[in-house]
């Protein structure tokens, strides 16, 4: 059944409000990370820099987020058949943007966005000197995450590239390697992008490697946390990243079936950017806000430890300043009422201590 005009408006618009969303989400992030970052080199927070050592790969988790938002807009068929926008632009420009798009969001975004999420769930892992407390830990990160996400780079880029021509002397099913299809609507040839399987396949396969991993890394460091409240967001965080990453490859597999003019490829695209963007939004939300969240409390929790320094320094000071007095005076009586007065102080400082860090 051919795509009706307005479903497919419909699906565009709803993709660019949701990925104008997730950008807003990202950059009001970054805002309260560097917020984070100014309060602690400020005001001298020197046990919060452990919590916020990762500040940089976060940001650039969110940039990663970004750019996967920026290409599905792209991608969109919506933006091809509104004829102000791509239409005016060469039909070789409109295949090869659906080939870039292939080759960025599916062989360099997504593999990118993951591999910095297991560097994050990796940091508590390591050791404190080397980790996330040295100052080559954000750059090496950096440059870990692009190396390991070369390979499959290459390899998309070849899937989409060299694979079609080949596949031509073959005489293959073209849904293996087309990644563009040609429509005709008002005399104009449209360029409509689609997913090769063969790309699909590349991209489950790293995501089963991924999912695996996630898997024992998630297992290690629930032996380590004790608080309930981090246990369930480790829990959330993996198991979101398990299914959702999963079925977003079934969904780009499926969409194979149809073609990018019928509404079940439409669906089918859509539900799985949809997916991605659930994914995307749980993993800031947890790696990002909630840790930037806990270290405003440990700020709170640090000011109320000073403050129970300066009451016990005084406190010290007035209990040696009665001492000194009852016995220059030798009365038993005011002794005994400055020592009533120093232990009501002592019993204020035990209900304050219960609430300090240590």
């Amino acid at each position: 059944m051919p795509l009706k005009r307005y479903s497919a408006e419909a699906f565009g618009a709803l993709t660019i409000c949701l990925v104008a969303v997730l950008v807003l989400l990202g950059f009001v992030c970054i805002a309260y990370l560097f917020y984070l970052r100014s309060r602690v080199l400020r005001q001298g927070f020197i046990q919060l820099s452990y919590f916020n050592g990762p500040w940089i790969i976060r940001i650039t988790f969110i940039l990663f987020t970004i750019w996967w938002g920026f290409g599905e807009i792209i991608r969109l068929n919506f933006l091809r058949r509104q004829g102000r926008v791509l239409n005016a632009v060469n039909l070789k420009w409109q295949e090869n943007i659906c080939k870039c798009y292939i080759v960025s969001n599916l062989g360099f975004a997504e593999p990118c966005m993951f591999l910095t999420l297991v560097f994050l769930l990796r940091a508590p892992l390591q050791n404190i000197n080397t980790g996330i407390l040295s100052r080559k830990w954000n750059g090496k990160t950096v440059g870990y995450v692009i190396l390991y996400c070369l390979p499959v780079f290459v390899l998309q880029l070849i899937l989409i590239l060299i694979l079609p021509e080949l596949h031509k002397e073959r005489e293959l099913s073209p849904y293996f390697t087309r990644a563009i299809v040609l429509v005709m609507e008002n005399s104009d040839d449209i360029a409509l992008c689609t997913y090769p399987l063969l790309n699909t396949i590349l991209l489950g396969l790293f995501a089963s490697i991924l999912t695996a991993y996630l898997f024992w890394l998630g297992g290690r460091i629930l032996k380590l946390v004790i608080n309930k409240g981090l246990r369930k967001r480790v829990y959330t965080l993996i198991f979101s990243v398990l299914s959702l990453l999963l079925l977003r490859v079934v969904l780009l597999g499926l969409s194979v079936l149809s073609k990018p003019e019928q509404f079940l490829f439409e669906a089918l695209a859509f539900s799985a950017f949809l997916v991605q963007l659930c994914c995307a939004g749980i993993c800031i939300c947890i790696l990002v806000c909630c840790p930037v969240k806990d270290c405003l409390a440990l700020r709170n929790l640090n000011d109320l430890e000073t403050r129970r320094s300066v009451f016990l320094y005084v406190q010290n000071d007035t209990v040696s300043l009665i001492a000194g007095q009852s016995h220059l005076e030798g009365s038993p009586e005011i002794n005994t009422e400055k020592s009533f007065d120093a232990s009501t102080s002592t019993g204020a400082f035990v209900e304050l201590s219960r609430f300090s860090p240590s």
